[in-house]
């Protein structure tokens, strides 16, 4: 028999803006399709965001959390005011089957439920923590707890949801994981929400659009660098940046020293919203810094690009996120220096660099619906997950 209830656990969801909240979203209509009973657990949305749940097949319960600075839940403390009430939670809930979204600590939190409950859960992974972890400046202790708590995570679970292969060949590599135990959801984006049909923000200066988190890691500042080489050239050219993060400051400072006047940070806006800005815009930006534990990631925004069908610039190392962009034609992939960016910008400004823009809004519309539909990809995942209680119970 199937499990009829599920519980998704995550400290990000609908209404924030984030690659999780669509990604889980579309998780928990696809185990409803499939008939189960779902209920979200997570987080009261930041200030100014409104929740909205109508007509959604599942329902959610919400717990009130510390975030940071920047309306974050991230940081040890914050992380910890959501999993110890998702532990107790849990341990009243009930549940056939729970499935876990990062950081590690929440997975720990599932796992010691699950213990206690004995029912099975599974790991959602669609970033491997510890190898970020080695790259930033934390203790080393941070690290190795970080490992641990990830190797819990993924190695109790009945089975782990990935995004990609490369990222369960770094999950396996770090936390020694079985892949006969991973399922590939294709990470992707909302294509009912993300079309080239539709309103365009109406911005009358061309424009560059970077929607979504600002982290370190990104290092989209870049971006602002290789404007500032344009400028003489284009100096009505400008970047818009939709999003939060902890290097948004960092980043206002640079703006204002290089590219005082051409710069807007917009904040967070509605998926509506960021998709009219990117339907405007001359090209969508992306970027992962390399050599920072994030090389085998392919960022959101890619996806959300194409299925405007606007061009993406993505500035990164050579490897899963560049072969992406390249080998589908979705846009330029260049190193992560502000050189080789200002070029593939300066190339996208030109009319052939508009005329393919125009020429390339449908193929690149389709080829996203085709392979980046999150909706597909939450519904195989799902069905894979209760196919697997199938299997499980028929032994």
């Amino acid at each position: 028999m199937r499990p009829r209830k599920v519980v998704i656990v995550s400290r990000v969801f609908t209404p924030e803006p984030a690659a999780a909240s669509f990604r889980l979203r579309a998780l928990a209509r696809g185990f409803a399709a499939e008939g189960a009973d779902v209920t979200v657990l997570t987080t009261r949305p930041p200030r100014g965001m409104v929740e909205s749940t109508a007509g959604e097949p599942y329902s959610v319960i919400r717990v009130p959390v510390l975030r940071d600075e920047y309306d974050y839940v991230r940081g040890i403390p914050q992380y910890l005011s959501f999993d110890i009430q998702a532990f107790a939670r849990l341990l009243v809930m009930d549940a056939d089957i729970v499935v876990s979204e990062p950081p590690p600590t929440t997975g720990l939190a599932v796992w010691a439920s699950s213990v206690l409950r004995r029912r099975p859960y599974i790991w959602y992974n669609p970033d491997v923590w510890t190898a970020a972890t080695i790259t930033m400046d934390v203790p080393r202790i941070v690290t190795e707890l970080m490992r641990v708590a990830e190797t819990v995570s993924a190695r109790c679970a009945g089975g782990v949801i990935t995004v990609s292969e490369a990222m369960g060949a770094e999950l396996a590599k770090v936390t020694g994981v079985k892949r006969d135990k991973m399922f590939v959801a294709e990470n992707g984006i909302d294509t009912e929400i993300f079309t080239p049909d539709g309103p365009s923000e109406g911005l009358a200066d061309p424009y560059f659009v970077y929607a979504g988190s600002m982290s370190e890691w990104q290092g989209a500042d870049v971006f602002i660098h290789a404007l500032a080489q344009l400028l003489d050239e284009h100096p009505d050219v400008n970047i818009h940046f939709l999003g939060r993060g902890s290097d948004v400051e960092r980043m206002e400072r640079v703006a204002r020293e290089v590219a005082p006047n051409n710069v807007v940070f917009d904040g967070v806006q509605p998926p509506e919203r960021t998709a009219a800005f990117t339907r405007g815009a001359v090209a969508a930006l992306a970027s992962i810094v390399p050599g920072q534990g994030y090389d085998f990631s392919k960022p959101t925004k890619v996806y959300a690009s194409a299925a405007c069908g606007t061009p993406v610039i993505y500035a990164g190392a050579k490897g899963v996120a560049a072969d992406l962009v390249t080998e589908n034609g979705l846009g330029q992939a260049v190193g992560h220096k502000a050189t080789e960016v200002a070029a593939a910008m300066r190339a996208a400004l030109e009319p052939s660099g508009l005329h393919d823009r125009d020429t390339g809004v449908r193929r690149r519309s389709d080829w996203a619906r085709a392979h980046a539909s999150l909706g597909a990809s939450g519904r195989a995942a799902a069905k894979w997950v209760l196919s697997g209680f199938v299997r499980d119970r028929a032994r």
